[in-house]
């Protein structure tokens, strides 16, 4: 019989915690202190007003329809609709369902957040507030439900322990697809107008990730503290194996290329953090930091794409890398299940098809939201006066910095 424990539910409060701190303020400065100073409210505003919609979809009848039960493998039954019906003391395995609920509405959320990345400085704010939810109830909630609500990919074996296919291949997909509608900025530099604003964001990151990948597990136990010692060495790994490139090829280290290093390690681990051991996540954020460099430096120049902040080319990336890596490097003595490594090839297929099934839905479903929009608000996209001198002045009327105070 499954009991409450006071313990699981004491972590499981901080985890959800140290994931809201990951969407605000760790994502709101990370993206931030990146994108120009015109634009750095604006950037700011659209983490938070993601969040916050998806915050009142979650509990109105999104985690129904995530987790509910399950019909024909696609979506939840739903149930439940505003939480009614779900006590105080009702247990999703040793802690309150209400809780979980809100951990997992802290994960929706997220996504979302990142995905705004990609698209700073140049989407209209009432185009953002309008697809927010949209994507949220046709791309977050089914894929949630594939991979972790009991679902088609979960009966089939796919193995996601924290999101590389439903936060970070969704969220890097989606963001690309929504940019490609959009079109390219008439300024795509990427010159930071704060990086020790994204120093901040990032260090917030990797401290929130903790939990993000911690928690995953729901118990306070063994496969909990692994999660955290594999996040943060694959961390530790992308950011030194980043800065190392720096250094070859540019002759120096960056500051943006060491937290960029370290954001990818974090994403490439967060599928297989209940899964691998140290030696497979040392290997993951190393090559997690190496795709992720050469997608941003060499392919994203050679296809001509605009992802602002480069959502696809570090969450997207390396979330496929870690989710096919999770199917590589699984062993049983941390999560019950082998990977190709450990003598079971077919994992690796399973997560492949994870893997494809998350691109092509995320994708073909947020380009014909973002193609709708656009023919029914006269376009999606702000006219060039407001994107050359900025959505801060133009849209807020307002100026994140005051010298004349």
């Amino acid at each position: 019989m499954v009991m409450f424990s006071a313990g699981d539910t004491a972590w499981i409060l901080v985890c959800t915690l140290l994931v809201l701190l990951m969407s605000i303020p760790a994502v709101a400065f990370f993206y931030g202190g990146l994108s120009k100073r015109k634009n750095v409210l604006n950037t700011m505003f659209l983490t938070f007003i993601a969040f916050s919609i998806i915050s009142v979809i979650w509990v109105i009848f999104g985690y129904q329809f995530a987790f509910g039960s399950d019909i024909n493998g696609l979506i939840g039954a739903p149930s439940n609709f505003f939480l009614q019906g779900i006590g105080l003391d009702d247990l999703n395995g040793t802690i309150p369902t209400l809780l979980f609920v809100m951990f997992q509405c802290a994960f929706a959320g997220l996504t979302c957040a990142i995905m705004s990345g990609a698209l700073v400085g140049r989407m209209k704010t009432k185009a953002w507030v309008i697809f927010v939810p949209l994507w949220a109830c046709l791309v977050y909630v089914p894929v949630a439900h594939w991979v972790w609500g009991g679902g088609w990919l979960m009966q089939m074996g796919a193995l996601d322990f924290a999101g590389g296919a439903v936060v970070h291949i969704n969220s890097g997909i989606s963001a690309l697809a929504v940019a490609l509608v959009l079109g390219k900025r008439k300024n795509d530099a990427l010159i930071p107008h704060n990086l020790g604003y994204a120093v901040l964001g990032a260090a917030l990151l990797w401290f929130g990730w903790m939990g993000f990948n911690g928690g995953s597990g729901l118990a306070a136990d063994g496969l909990a503290a692994n999660a955290i010692i594999v996040s943060n060495v694959s961390a530790a790994m992308g950011l030194i194996v980043w800065t190392i490139i720096d250094v070859m090829k540019v002759g120096k280290p960056t500051v943006l290329g060491a937290i960029s290093g370290a954001v990818a390690g974090l994403v490439g681990i967060t599928p297989a953090a209940g899964f691998v051991d140290v030696f497979g996540a040392l290997i993951i954020g190393m090559f997690a930091s190496i795709i992720s460099y050469y997608s941003i430096n060499y392919l994203k120049p050679k296809l001509g794409y605009d992802d602002a902040l480069d959502v696809w080319g570090i969450h997207g990336m390396s979330g496929v890398w870690g989710a096919i890596a999770t199917g590589i490097f699984a062993v049983p003595a941390v999560g019950g299940v082998a990977g190709l490594i450990a003598g079971n090839p077919e994992q690796v297929l399973i997560q492949i098809i994870s893997v494809i099934a998350t691109i092509v839905y995320s994708f073909v479903v947020s380009y014909v939201l973002a193609k709708i929009l656009e023919k029914s608000l006269n376009g999606i996209r702000v006219d060039e006066k407001e994107e050359i001198g900025g959505l801060d002045s133009h849209l807020h009327k307002e100026s994140a910095y005051n010298f004349n105070s």
